[in-house]
């Protein structure tokens, strides 16, 4: 068991932080209160690969492996978590299911352009009745001829305003439950396709999310994703793959919010001395430290023995929940380690706050998370 990083992911690790401080550090609060993803960073992403982090080369992608994802998702979240969450559903979910599942014709057509930075990914699950239960789903996709019409909505999607290609599961058989449940792809401009309502949202605002709306909409057979039926049982396993890199992101905002709080508490003076000398300020940056050194490697490990072809459904949910968690924790003391700073925008701590939430909750809440953990002991 060798937990060291090679060179290169240290120097991989370093590349990333020191484009994260120079290209986001300084724009973090104007693209919070823009409340939109800013498109023009994919050609400086796509530079760095971080567009097609985990996809081979010959689609364009950089070929890392599943522990340098994580570690070009941790160092983008310590800085902005709500552009990494962007990067993050990029790569984990829309371009991911696309290369787990696509025809050589289909990751040729749409998973290159994605891993190179031209265009941006969705994947639409979520419905506004079917959320952990999303085999409930309502949508429907039915045949017609050599076509399929997709009708219905999808909820709490990112980039549903702006993504170039959205990922959509849909009703095929009702009759079959869950494995009745289909994948396709669909473009953006395609008739019978738009956005709804944009969410306004507490926090991530950077990165955008909205409903998206399937009226009779009419694709090819040819944009099925992956065997008909099996759209959900894909999903599971795009999730499987996506929690850990959301794992990645708790830890990368954790460490954020850490660093921002014992920073912050040995420039900050009270009673003649810093308030990182006292006992209640140090046990809360110690206890914080561990937290997140613990969170590490719960999702260093997961994303290991994904790199090993092994599966990783526990380790993933052990490893999303974990470290989803102590990042609120991590959150939460940060703003008390501010005082009354901590709740002001002039500081970072509120954001990291109104951040954080949603890691808790998005690609499977900690209870789902619980219950899938439950099942695999």
């Amino acid at each position: 068991m060798n937990l060291t990083l090679t060179d290169e992911q240290q120097l991989l690790r370093q590349s990333v932080r020191e484009f994260a401080e120079t290209e986001l550090r300084p724009h973090v609060m104007e693209w919070d209160e823009a409340q939109e993803f800013p498109r023009a960073l994919l050609e400086k992403f796509a530079a760095l690969g971080l567009m097609g982090i985990q996809f081979p080369e010959e689609y364009g992608g950089a070929g890392m492996s599943s522990v340098d994802y994580c570690l070009c998702i941790e160092e983008l979240a310590r800085v902005d978590p709500s552009v990494c969450l962007s990067v993050a559903a990029h790569n984990g979910l829309g371009a991911s299911h696309i290369f787990m599942f696509g025809t050589e014709a289909q990751r040729r057509q749409y998973l290159v352009p994605l891993a190179t930075g031209q265009q941006l990914a969705a994947w639409a699950l979520t419905e506004s009745s079917a959320g952990s239960d999303a085999a409930a789903m309502r949508s429907t996709a039915t045949r017609d001829g050599s076509d399929w019409v997709i009708t219905g909505s999808k909820q709490f999607i990112t980039h549903g305003r702006t993504g170039d290609v959205i990922v959509v599961m849909a009703v095929t058989n009702r009759a079959k439950g869950n494995r009745g449940i289909s994948a396709f792809i669909v473009e953006h401009g395609t008739p019978g396709f738009r956005a709804g309502k944009k969410e306004n949202k507490l926090g991530m605002r950077a990165s955008e999310t909205s409903e998206v709306i399937f009226e009779n909409c009419r694709v090819p057979a040819s944009q099925l994703l992956g065997a008909e039926g099996q759209g959900f049982i894909n999903a599971l396993q795009v999730l499987d793959a996506g929690r850990i890199g959301i794992a990645a992101l708790s830890v990368g905002l954790a460490q954020g919010a850490y660093e921002a709080a014992r920073s912050y508490a040995f420039v900050r003076r009270q009673f003649g001395q810093a308030i990182g000398t006292f006992q209640s300020i140090r046990a809360k940056l110690v206890d914080n430290a561990v937290r997140i050194e613990a969170a590490r490697l719960l999702t260093y490990r997961a994303a290991a023995m994904k790199d090993e072809g092994r599966r990783t459904t526990l380790e993933a949910a052990m490893a999303k929940l974990y470290s989803s968690e102590i990042a609120v924790r991590a959150a939460e003391d940060g703003v008390q380690v501010h005082g009354g700073y901590g709740f002001v925008k002039d500081y970072p701590a509120e954001k990291y706050f109104r951040d954080v939430k949603l890691t808790t909750i998005g690609e499977g809440t900690s209870e789902i998370q619980r219950l899938v953990i439950a099942r695999q002991l």
